[in-house]
């Protein structure tokens, strides 16, 4: 039996994601939790896609293969009694065997977290990304239709990225709103590359510094030289927010709440 996990977790004490010889990683403790439910059976989970060191997940989605009977509602609260405390399972189902947690993605959401003000709040340095001088909202919305579309996003790839093939990758829905004190940007779109949210980020603040002009988003775009675009914001600022499954008419609905 296949099941799908709907999972969150505070990234800021692991090194990431995915399994690695050094390092916490949030497939790890998830699977040594696994593996103890499964009486020393190793049971290896499969996600939508890694994260990096510092980067959180409110929507991360998982699948296992299990033999044991227990009711969906039972493995939520199994699954929590024994996780540490920065992940949680928020939701579990059935799901067909053929269903896969990576290939069978048709949108992902990334939100980032600015928070921008003369002050920093060392109560949440994990959790937003403090840039004090003052950022022109409007400027950063209207940069960020550029990327709009299909588009060529080599300029906006990590360099020690590992990608073989085209860098070409459609954004479906971007924007830059202000929520009091926080900057959110939201980023969606069929796929991503190694540090692409947080490039376009980067890019993003010196628009919103006055750095760069609006419309030079596009000509960085068409440059497709990494050079071109900003630096890559710092980590906890980024949430994988939401993964959906419409190709398997599995769309990832179920109720999320925003950390803010």
């Amino acid at each position: 039996m296949r099941l799908r996990a709907i999972i969150r977790y505070d990234g800021t004490a692991f090194s990431g994601y995915q399994i690695q010889p050094n390092g916490r990683t949030v497939q790890e403790e998830i699977e040594k939790v696994l593996t103890k439910m499964h009486k020393g059976k190793p049971v290896r989970i499969t996600a939508s896609g890694r994260t990096d060191q510092g980067v959180h997940a409110v929507g991360q989605v998982i699948h296992f293969d299990t033999d044991l009977e227990i009711p969906n509602p039972n493995w939520v609260r199994a699954l929590n009694t024994m996780l540490p405390a920065d992940i949680e399972v928020v939701a579990v189902k059935e799901v067909p065997d053929d269903f896969h947690a990576r290939f069978d993605v048709s949108e992902k959401e990334y939100r980032y977290y600015i928070m921008n003000g003369a002050s920093r709040d060392i109560f949440r340095r994990h959790y937003v990304y403090h840039v004090p001088n003052q950022l022109n909202v409007q400027e950063m919305h209207e940069a960020s239709q550029y990327f709009m579309g299909r588009h060529d996003f080599t300029s906006f790839c990590s360099a020690n990225s590992n990608v073989k093939g085209d860098k070409i990758r459609t954004i479906t829905d971007i924007g830059v709103e202000q929520q009091n004190e926080d900057i959110i940007i939201r980023v969606r779109g069929t796929g991503f590359l190694y540090n692409m949210v947080r490039i376009i980020v980067g890019t993003l603040i010196d628009v919103g510094t006055g750095k760069r002009a609006t419309n030079e988003v596009s000509e960085i775009i068409a440059a497709t030289d990494r050079a071109t675009a900003g630096k890559t914001a710092p980590p906890q600022g980024l949430y994988l927010w939401e993964v959906d499954y419409e190709k398997k008419d599995d769309k990832n609905n179920d109720s999320l709440r925003a950390i803010y």
